[in-house]
This record gives structure tokens, sequence and C-alpha cells, in this order.
């Protein structure tokens, strides 16, 4: 195989930009001839927010068209498919029938490979956990090239390793993962308008217990005594009888593609204080839906309905900064975190909070305790900023989300991810030269 041109290359916030070589990863082989010549990131469908999918002057392997369905086993509701299937794929498919993904994401434009990659998480974490807890096994192509089965039982450290592994161990080629029964594609939803952080954390407490789905929208930018306010939106599955007659009629309706998109990039002005402060405004009012029910799309993937809206943050990009801190002792440091942001002057924008529950993984990000992710368009004043709100988020017990990072540096990491070693073992063993590497591997020193 020679070598293509290279192309630039970026995750979803298109910050940072990789001249890269781009492979389209059809069969094993391609995957190989690649190695031979240097090293290879996996990639999915590019919804991770930093340098997790590109790799300076090397290979980024396009695993899209490895999206084939393999089995389906509806009496144990276990799906085997091709890593490059995305959730899209498999909601247009098994809804209509009566089943949903176990853990979805905020976008269902992501593969299986990625949802490994980065064991993404959800708006049930709190009680279904991230996605490690509905896959039973999947099958990987290791730098050696050999295709190894991961599971619980077979090469448990392997599998284990995967699970927030970032790509980093080799390219994932089939999973069987398990999907969850429907009797509708509906939640019954509640919102509650939250006055401040006090409020937020005690209505977290109170509904979290009644509430399969929760997820907060906070205005960052709100201080004094409405710091912490916003919408606090909590949601469970929809049974048929539980349905108004007009949505009973089609219960397992499933959504149409967006036709709607942000078509070029807006400039780099567009965001700012005062705008941010007007948007907030709207967020709020459309998150404070007096809607009893909702139907999945608008529930799990409110921004999948405006295609390539990351563009609205211009061609500077964005980064998407997601951390998580323990309960104890929670509230102040949330409040010095929430203050340490709005005086920022960094100009916060959709800013999601949640509450979590245990974690598990080597490498993987949640654990039980208080999560929020803000949107931050890049400037140099950011780049200034971020590195003492890691300090703050690491002097608090907590760490960043590796799937979305783009700035962190490797000796606060080793901080935030004590575990690390056992991870590195794993990497030496399946991984000596490090055959497969990207950005984030090399910023992060994840390197045999």
């Amino acid at each position: 195989m020679s070598l293509n041109r290279k192309e630039n290359i970026a995750g979803w916030g298109n910050y940072p930009v990789a001249a890269s070589y781009l492979v389209h990863v059809r069969n094993n082989q391609d995957v190989l001839d690649s190695l031979q010549q240097g090293n290879l990131v996996p990639r999915g469908l590019g919804r991770s927010y930093g340098d997790q999918a590109i790799n300076d002057s090397q290979f980024v392997g396009d695993c899209t068209k490895l999206n084939r369905f393999l089995g389906w086993d509806p009496e144990a509701s276990v799906l085997e498919c091709e890593a490059g299937a995305s959730l899209e794929e498999i909601i247009s498919t098994f809804a209509p029938r009566g089943w949903l993904p176990m853990i979805c994401p905020g976008t269902k434009f992501v593969t299986i490979g990625g949802a490994i990659a980065n064991d993404i998480h959800g708006k049930a974490h709190h009680i279904d956990g991230s996605f490690v807890n509905c896959v039973l096994s999947f099958t990987i192509l290791v730098a050696d090239g050999r295709v190894l089965t991961a599971s619980r039982e077979e090469n448990a450290d392997l599998f284990w390793a995967n699970f927030g592994g970032l790509g980093l161990l080799g390219v994932i080629l089939t999973a069987r993962i398990k999907l969850r029964k429907i009797e509708s594609c509906y939640f019954k939803q509640r919102s509650i308008k939250i006055k401040n952080l006090d409020h937020m954390l005690e209505a977290l407490e109170q509904y979290d217990h009644e509430y399969n789905y929760s997820v907060a929208w906070i205005d960052a930018l709100a201080k004094g005594d409405k710091m912490g306010s916003g919408v606090l939106t909590l949601g469970n599955a929809a049974k048929l009888e539980d349905l108004p007659a007009k949505l009973k009629a089609d219960p397992l309706k499933t959504h149409k593609l967006s036709k709607l998109s942000v078509p070029f990039f807006l400039p780099s002005f567009t965001l700012n204080n005062l705008t941010v402060k007007v948007l907030n405004r709207v967020i709020a009012f459309v998150q404070n839906s007096p809607k009893e029910f909702i139907h999945y799309e608008k529930f799990f993937f409110p921004l999948d309905a405006i295609n390539n809206w990351n563009r609205g943050y211009g061609k500077r990009g964005f980064i998407q900064y997601q951390f998580v801190i323990p309960e104890e002792n929670g509230r102040a440091n949330l409040a010095e975190i929430l203050q340490m942001i709005a005086q920022s002057g960094c100009t916060p924008f959709l800013n999601v909070f949640k509450r979590m529950g245990d974690g598990q993984g080597v490498l993987s990000f949640p654990f039980k305790g208080y999560t929020l992710a803000i949107d931050f368009p890049v400037t140099k004043q950011l780049f200034e900023f971020t590195p003492k709100l890691d300090a703050k988020v690491l002097a608090a017990g907590g760490r960043l989300y590796l799937g979305k990072d783009a700035c962190l540096e490797a000796s606060m990491f080793r901080s935030m991810y004590p575990q690390v070693g056992d991870w590195l073992n794993v990497k030496r063993k399946y991984d000596p030269q490090n055959k497969f590497n990207s950005n984030i591997g090399r910023r992060l020193e994840l390197e045999a």
C-alpha cells in the first residue's frame, strides 16, 4: 500500500487539526498494511471532541464501512455487529421492533467501536452505568496481527483496558451487545426550574431515586444567589399503557434524519457573553417543557436536530471540558468551579450537569459524583484558564473525560488517573511497539 495524500482531520470540536493519512478500512489487511509503514488510530464517526482520532503525519483508520449486523438473538436481546455500526443504524433497525440501545450518549452518531473506546455514558449513568455494562464481548485486531476475543472471562485484561482506552490497543472489529426491550419510543418527562446550586443538588437527591434518567442545563454565567440555576429534566421510559391515544397509535415511531444544517463556519465573534446570555434564556425556555411525553430523539439527542452544529463555534473551534468530582464536599467545590468559569471570560456555552453512579474499568471516566460538561470556544485566553481549572478539579478529587479532552497535560492526567500504570501494562503486553497511537496518546504519554 502506498501513502496517500495527507488530509487535515479534526474531532468534533474542530480543534486541534492534524495532517494525517486517512485509510478507509474495509478488512484486516488494510490495517496491517498501514502498521507496516507507521502507526494508526482507528476512527469512527469523528464525534470525539479533541485529538482522540487524529494522528500527525501517521495513519487514521476510518472504520465506518465495517458496519454490518452479524447476528440477532431476540430472546436474549443480544446483537452481534461490526464495530463500525452506529447507534443511529441500530436504532433505525431495531426501535420499530421494540428495542433501543441500553446506553445512549448525547448523539446517536457514534459507532460501537467509538462507544467502547470512550466508554460512553448517558442520562442514566446513576442507574445503568457506562457502555461496558451492555457489552458482552468483542473481537479486536492487535499489533501482531492476531484477532482476539475479549470478554469478562476471556482476555479480561484486554477487555477492561479498552473501555476508555481511546483506540490505542488495537482495532475493534465486532462486538456482542445487549439491547433494551421497550414498549414505546417515548419517555415520560418532568422539567423543574432550578433556582440555584443548593436547589439543584437537593432536586437531584430527591428525584434520582424516582427517575432513571436525569440531566440538567446550568447557566454557567449566573452569579451570586443565582449561581447554579437552570433546568433539571427527569424521565422514565413510557409504557404502552401510559401513552395518550394519539401516541399509542404509533408507539414505536422512529426518527427522521434532520434536514437542518449549519452550512458554514460562523464568524468567531458570534458567540460572546452577550449572545450567550440571550441563548441561555432561549435554552432555559425550551428545556422547561410542559410536554409530559417526549420522543427518544428529543429526549436523548436534541443536538442531532441540527447537522454540523459544531460549525457554530467558528473555524477556531471549541473544546468540551467535562469533569467529574466526588459528592463529598461537592457543593463547595462546584461553587468554586462555577465561580471560576463565570469569571474566566471564556464564554461557556451548552453546560450539562448530571449525577453519576459507580464507575469501573481502567481508564473509564465515570465514578460516583457530579459531572459538568462545558463548551468553550477556542481563544488564547482559554489555554491560560484550563490548567487552573484542571488543578481545581484535581484538588477536588476529580478528573477529566479523556473522550472529550484536548488540553490536559500528561503529569496532570497521571494524577487524575492513578491506575494508568495498570493500563500501560496491558499496552506493553499487546502493543509493545506502539503500533496504535494518536495525538492524545502521545500528549498523555500513553505509550509502552
